[in-house]
């Protein structure tokens, strides 16, 4: 009986934190209380109106101190409550009930550029609660009541938010920390070569550190405007267990790079069973300082420390292991290298974290049995708002293609006096995304779910449920949606369809022709949606990529530049290298996300998108290898083979060259530096005592870079490119 107590004990511990699960608890508990109320207790209200503002509300995963918190639940309500009003005002003239539509969507754009964390929730509960109120009786009477049981909803959802305040350790500056390890965690997770899939395998760890440059850049804001403030506990323990996220991140994308290095030789096989051990352990333990920055429990603390020792005996002996089977491999001495640079940093690590919590001296009977922590996760810390007003032209053609769509659908429902009718500008607003691709994947998961959940709800109209089944029902497929809509859209939509069926059942007697009416308004808002964002001002990837494409040559020409000079003048992984470092990670992460809304842009605006790939794939595999040879300058050791000096001169035309090519300029001279690179060749590995990292592995990591970029000027003069654009756009004007 105490190991299942336990084992039940372990599994709440793991869970209890996942926001998919406290979003759907809190989704669930806000719809049905009014709902509940309402029907039980026939108290004369607008439950539905008091359930969808709660059930909106309740649904956004707020975060910041708790004071922002309640303020921003609290406007939140004000504006649904506001615009359930105007809806009610507007609903019995159809100039009116354009004119809100219009204005109601238009200050969806102002939620949008206010908060990408909160705006787009705000934005579309807003409109559809406006939706919702004008296919009601309008007037100011029934104004007045979608007005108060829109307040009555928010302030029920607030209370439901705010009553698990107390049992979520949710310190914002905790959190953003957390939120670095955590995206550690995966970036580890994923680091050991994929020989089956090379190319999935480099597509996952960009992303993945895409997502951890995100969450050290929020957490280091977040510290930062905490600075400027009053005092702060812990506020430099927080800063250096940042800053040690982002060292070991820096070391372990190098020891994924050294290990694909090492991969092609012969005595690889020898050590492969040995490496997932520590990488493994090494994951675990970056979860784990998650887990004590946010509970600050001595009994995670205590695990953790574990964790921290059993880590550094792994990496030991992993190294140990390299060492003996691999004596004579240039590869396999960088490998080593960066093992003990991973471990030089565990000691700090489980310092600063003890400091941070304030019983941490506490002594119990705490278990230190060391679970997997893979299923353990946390959203980063979002920036609560923005009041830069920068003009963002695809924000604006997204909201104007919006209004239009909008005033088009309420003119259609309320010209024909259409019951139902809000249901097709309603999956108009929730389908459309501000580009094509993401449009086209919302509207298929939109459509394939509305289709099973008719399905599902026709049979469901042949049972002939009591009043505590429908409920229980309702409660469990409300839960459902909440649960799976950030997982599997298709799958809520689902859910959501049968809701749909089941709350209407509550009120009036369904029939098939209810499902129908519903399946045919929200296919007609597919379709609509679809050829809206092809027609009505659409902005093609193609068009911006060519900029980002060549920022990203840039900025890795420049960390060239630092790391080839730190090497030839024997210098250190110092700030310089760093911030380049930084930027070219950067400028790669936003290369990639490009690239990934091209794709699924329709085909005839690929422009040659394999050759686009190509070159971002190579200059990512650059800015990697550079971080190996980084990361193992010392000073006073430097490196002056001449082949250097040209590697760099090469390098930096190379880069300049291949940036004009994105833009669509023409760049004669590019070919010809090909044969000088393919000529280049780069002296042994120095085999004099004592050993050096930076002349061991700086000719392997530098003859890669020489390859690459040789491939790249290759990639640049593949067939389908138009005068040597990479997107196929005859002038880079239509970039601008």
């Amino acid at each position: 009986m105490s190991g299942v107590i336990a084992r039940w004990r372990h599994a709440i511990e793991e869970k209890r934190l996942q926001p998919d699960l406290n979003r759907a608890f809190r989704a669930t508990v806000a719809f049905m209380g009014p709902v509940l109320v309402a029907f039980w207790w026939r108290v004369p209200f607008e439950a539905s109106f008091a359930a969808l503002t709660a059930q909106s509300l309740a649904m956004v995963d707020i975060r910041g101190s708790y004071p922002l918190r309640l303020g921003l639940l609290l406007s939140m309500t004000c504006v649904m409550a506001a615009s359930c009003w105007l809806g009610g005002m507007a609903a019995d003239s159809l100039p009116w009930s354009l004119a809100t539509i219009a204005v109601v969507v238009a200050l969806s754009g102002v939620w949008r550029r206010l908060s990408t964390e909160y705006g787009p929730s705000l934005a579309v509960a807003t409109a559809f609660l406006t939706l919702l109120s004008l296919a009601r009786p309008g007037g100011l009477v029934e104004a007045d009541r979608h007005l108060g049981a829109a307040l009555v909803g928010g302030l029920w959802a607030v209370a439901v938010q705010v009553a698990l305040w107390p049992f979520r350790a949710q310190h914002p500056l905790r959190r953003a920390v957390s939120d670095s390890w955590v995206a550690l965690a995966d970036v580890i997770a994923g680091i050991l070569p994929d020989s089956a899939s090379t190319v999935s395998w480099h597509e996952t760890i960009a992303g993945r550190e895409s997502a951890l440059r995100v969450a050290l850049d929020q957490a280091t804001g977040a510290i930062n405007n905490a600075q400027t403030r009053r005092n702060r506990p812990h506020l430099q323990e927080l800063a250096e267990l940042n800053l040690a996220a982002a060292r070991l991140a820096t070391r372990i994308v190098s020891f994924g790079t050294a290990l694909e290095s090492l991969a092609g030789e012969a005595g690889f096989d020898a050590i492969r069973s040995s490496l997932a051990p520590a990488v493994t352990s090494l994951g675990n333990s970056a979860r784990g300082v998650a887990l004590v920055l946010v509970s600050r429990q001595p009994s995670h603390l205590a695990a953790t420390d574990v964790r921290l020792r059993r880590l550094a005996t792994l990496l030991q002996a992993l190294e140990d292991r390299v060492h003996s089977q691999l004596p004579s491999s240039a590869a396999a001495g960088q490998l080593t290298g960066i093992l003990r640079q991973i471990a030089e940093v565990i000691p700090e690590v489980s310092r600063r974290l003890r400091s941070t919590v304030d019983r941490a001296d506490e002594r119990a009977a705490f278990s230190l049995e060391l679970f997997d922590l893979q299923t353990w996760t946390l959203r980063p810390l979002a920036s609560a708002l923005n009041f830069r007003w920068q003009p963002d032209p695809a924000l604006n053609r997204f909201i104007a293609r919006s209004t239009v769509l909008q005033v088009f659908g309420v003119a259609i429902f309320k010209y024909y006096g259409l019951t139902r009718g809000y249901w097709l500008p309603l999956t108009v607003l929730v389908v459309m995304q501000p580009d094509y691709g993401t449009t086209r994947l919302r509207a298929g998961q939109r459509s394939l779910g509305t289709l099973i959940g008719s399905l599902a709800a026709s049979a469901l109209l042949a049972l002939a449920l009591p009043a505590w089944g429908l409920f229980l029902a309702m409660a469990g497929t409300m839960f459902a949606f909440a649960f799976w809509l950030k997982r599997n859209y298709a799958i809520a939509v689902g859910f959501i369809t049968l809701f749909v069926v089941l709350i209407t059942e509550t009120s009036e007697q369904l029939t098939i022709r209810f499902t129908v009416e519903r399946s045919v308004a929200t296919l007609a808002g597919v379709v609509l949606a679809l050829i809206a964002t092809l027609v009505f001002w659409p902005v093609w990837e193609r068009q911006v990529y060519p900029r980002y494409l060549s920022r990203a040559l840039l900025a890795n020409r420049d960390y060239f530049r630092w790391v080839l000079q730190r090497l030839r003048e024997g210098g250190a992984y110092d700030a310089e290298v760093v911030a380049a470092k930084r930027a070219a990670e950067a400028a790669n992460s936003l290369v990639f996300s490009s690239l990934q809304r091209m794709y699924a842009d329709p085909r005839n605006q690929h422009g040659a998108i394999e050759a686009a790939a190509a070159l971002a794939n190579g200059n990512q595999r650059i800015t990697r290898a550079l971080t190996v040879i980084a990361i193992h300058l010392k000073p006073g050791i430097a490196v002056t083979a001449p082949a250097y000096v040209t590697l760099a001169e090469l390098a930096d035309q190379s880069f300049s060259a291949l940036s004009e090519t994105a833009l669509g300029n023409a760049t004669p001279a590019l070919a010809g530096l090909r044969p000088r690179l393919d000529a280049l060749t780069f002296p042994a590995a120095s085999t004099h005592a004592p050993f050096s990292p930076a002349e061991h592995g700086a000719a392997t990591q530098l003859d890669r870079c020489a390859t690459e970029l040789s491939a790249m000027i290759l990639a640049s003069a593949a067939p389908g490119s138009t005068g040597g654009n990479l997107t196929g756009l005859p002038t880079p004007a239509s970039a601008s």
